[in-house]
């Protein structure tokens, strides 16, 4: 039996610890925007789609969805898939497309990571020469971010690069020197990264 065109779900905000009291919400959801909202989850895998879609729930941006179970076999969703973007690792990285940076820093369970967008990144204290996002352009320039994946999350290409811990360090400080005063204030709980990504939307 095909897949259905509409599916019923509802929704609430998703709450850790304890049962949540917010609202319900119902929608109807059309069949590609179901999909599109679990493959952000769980990325071009048909195998994993198709698990979600039988499990009927999902947690995506802060909310649980559910829905009734939809029952399909692969070549189906493989057929829904096939639209998505996929891996590209023979694109070439360009910093000019980048809309953000994602730092990530510790590991384990002490793993962060914290993302600056361009825009923030690109204002500049008063009479300064450059912007921290004009640092990490330089940073850029002279290193070899690495093609890493395709974020259908993020509607991205993510590009990475390793930093040894004293040069991590000095690009936070460069980046902090650059940041206007309100913005530095908010930075100043950053740690040296260990990696950062940059964010290029397709």
């Amino acid at each position: 039996m095909p897949l259905p065109q509409q599916i019923p779900v509802r929704y609430s905000e998703e709450e850790a610890g304890y049962v949540s009291m917010r609202p319900v919400v119902k929608q109807i959801f059309r069949l590609h925007e179901l999909t599109d909202m679990v493959v952000s989850v769980a990325g071009k895998d048909a195998e994993r789609v198709r698990q979600i879609f039988r499990a009927g729930t999902v947690v995506y941006n802060g909310y649980r969805y559910w829905w009734e179970s939809l029952g399909a076999e692969l070549p189906e969703i493989e057929l829904l898939l096939a639209p998505f973007p996929d891996d590209e690792p023979s694109r070439p990285f360009d910093l000019t497309k980048a809309t953000a940076v994602l730092l990530e820093s510790g590991g384990g369970t002490q793993h962060r990571v914290v993302e600056i967008s361009r825009q923030e990144a690109s204002a500049k204290k008063l009479l300064g020469k450059s912007s921290p996002w004009g640092i990490l352009f330089q940073f850029a320039a002279s290193s070899t971010p690495r093609y890493e994946i395709y974020s259908h999350l993020r509607r991205a290409d993510l590009f990475r690069v390793t930093l040894p811990y004293d040069r991590a360090e000095q690009l936070l400080a460069a980046m902090l020197e650059a940041a206007p005063r309100a913005l530095r204030h908010r930075w100043l709980a950053l740690r040296p990264p260990a990696a950062i990504t940059f964010v290029c939307p397709r």
